[in-house]
């Protein structure tokens, strides 16, 4: 039986309809995927601002604001300042790695803590390495995914989802 180990967490990558097993990503990684799956529905000349962002998801202004400048930052995206400001993907689509992602995006991808409190059974106890396995087995799983594969077929559905148009 698995438990959950991110109790905060909200995105969810499920193997089953019962939902017994699954692993559960940061809303923080949640949003920044959600982001780029906006930017990557854009004409490549499009600038994307983070009011438009905002709103599309209903997020707030300063999360957006910090995942954007962390995007930025790592050269997923590209910005620009000032009037007809905004940003978007610096890069194709089918370049950028989902798996890398959820590593960058996530604060960290250690499933238990042993060390705050100091676990007492850590020299002799074997789940750490189990746990360990699992999460790179799900990043490994991850990372046989681009940007582009999560559009695939679903693009025109998204396009019409978020309301995306040549005056958006």
């Amino acid at each position: 039986m698995f438990t959950k180990v991110h109790i905060k967490c909200t995105f969810m990558f499920c193997q089953t309809d019962h939902e017994k097993f699954c692993m559960q990503l940061t809303r923080y990684t949640d949003y920044g995927l959600r982001i780029l799956i906006y930017l990557a529905l854009l004409p490549e000349e499009k600038l994307a601002s983070i009011d438009t962002i905002s709103q599309t998801y209903d997020i707030s202004r300063n999360n957006v604001n910090k995942i954007v400048h962390q995007l930025g930052r790592e050269g997923i995206i590209e910005t620009k300042r000032g009037k007809g400001g905004g940003f978007r993907l610096n890069q194709p689509a089918a370049d950028i790695n989902i798996g890398d992602l959820v590593v960058m995006l996530e604060n960290t991808m250690l499933p238990v803590d042993c060390s705050s409190p100091v676990c007492r059974i850590l020299p002799a106890c074997k789940l750490k390495k189990i746990f360990h396995e699992a999460m790179q087995a799900f990043i490994d799983s991850l990372s046989a995914y681009t940007l582009a594969d999560l559009l695939d077929s679903k693009k025109a559905n998204l396009i019409e989802i978020l309301e995306l148009t040549a005056e958006n």
